[in-house]
């Protein structure tokens, strides 16, 4: 056998590294172990789908005139979702104003489409934000231009949802900045009351700052004084909303290197023009993760509110499903709440991702 014969019986091409094989190889099948976990996915997700798309598009019930239709199916009644979407979405809003929420839900998506467009930050989308809060307000509450007065008692369902999280998360997140600048401040007397703010509410449960506004704080008021249940919640969610968001910003200012301070304070910078245009800026790009990972949850503490008597998305679903004409249909409707929340979370979860590489390249650049 010639030398040649003998190098390539020995030498091995090297296997498949790019393309679609490649990737299957690198990431699928790369140790014995990554290939059995692979194969026990993949039997899982065998086992799995099938059923899953029988029971929901196969065998499952579009229209019904009635939930007896769907109880003789063997799939998911999605006709329980057309006959209570609208309770499910709106709550008890009067059925034939249900358009204002709907409209509201509209102007707040459309409010942070634009917020997301980095092209267009600029002072102007702050008297935007007012002017569509406003708007909603004028929607959900009526009561001027001839709509009719709606008590935020009958509000409920998404609309609902995305008023507390928004508003508390808008309100929230300036108010965390300056616990966050004050807990960082050399004033000790500033920085001993952030400090203790900060920890005290971090200490307690949302639900506990919820009892204490629903029950604790009519208490504390004048004779004859009252505040509305709604704005109570709105409160408590502010609170705890700031206290939380003040630790990420901290953690963010933390991680920017002493130089930059120096650098600014050789500029002859004030205190605050260093922290709005050097300091704050790179704090706030650094902590883009857990910022978004604490929107997220706070968007969904917001469910919460029912033990105050609310009713936000979940609290309607779960009050769709006591119709006895259509009770036991628990799965349809959670699933239907679940695709809404994820969306939105979804969708945070994204454009967070998009924003810090965004800001990435632009640092590089």
């Amino acid at each position: 056998m010639s030398q040649s014969a003998k190098l390539g019986a020995i030498i091995r091409p090297p296997p498949t590294r790019s393309g679609p094989l490649g990737w299957v190889r690198a990431n699928l099948f790369g140790s014995w172990a990554d290939a059995l976990l692979t194969l026990l996915i993949l039997w899982g997700l065998a086992e799995l789908i099938p059923p899953l798309v029988r029971w929901a598009l196969i065998n499952a019930t579009f229209t019904a005139a009635d939930s007896r239709l769907c109880r003789l199916a063997d799939g998911a009644c999605w006709a329980f979702i057309h006959e209570k979407y609208r309770l499910i979405l709106f709550g008890t809003y009067p059925y034939d104003q249900q358009w204002r929420p709907l409209l509201a839900v509209v102007i707040i998506t459309v409010l942070f489409a634009l917020s997301c467009n980095r092209r267009i930050w600029a002072r102007w989308l702050i008297p935007l934000w007012l002017g569509g809060g406003l708007l909603v307000a004028l929607l959900m509450w009526g009561g001027v231009f001839g709509l009719d007065y709606v008590e935020n008692r009958l509000w409920g369902g998404l609309p609902l949802t995305l008023i507390l999280a928004v508003t508390g998360l808008v309100v929230a997140f300036p108010a965390a900045v300056l616990l966050a600048l004050g807990r960082r401040s050399e004033l000790p007397v500033v920085r001993v009351l952030c400090a203790g703010y900060i920890e005290l509410i971090r200490g307690v449960p949302l639900v506990s700052l919820l009892f204490m506004a629903a029950v604790m704080l009519p208490l504390a008021l004048p004779s004859g004084m009252t505040i509305d249940k709604l704005l109570r919640a709105q409160i408590a969610f502010i609170l705890f909303a700031a206290a939380y968001l003040a630790e990420v910003v901290r953690g963010g200012l933390q991680a920017i290197p002493k130089g930059q301070h120096e650098a600014a304070d050789a500029l002859g910078l004030t205190y605050w023009q260093k922290m709005g245009a050097v300091i704050l800026p790179q704090a706030l790009a650094v902590a883009i993760p857990p910022i978004v990972n604490t929107f997220i949850a706070f968007f969904k503490d917001t469910s919460l509110v029912i033990i105050i008597g609310l009713f936000d998305l979940l609290s309607t679903a779960k009050s769709a499903i006591a119709d006895p004409a259509w009770h036991g249909f628990y799965r349809e409707s959670y699933l239907f709440v679940a695709i809404l929340y994820w969306a939105f979370c979804f969708f945070m979860s994204r454009y967070s991702q998009w924003l810090e590489q965004s800001l990435k390249r632009d640092h590089r650049n």
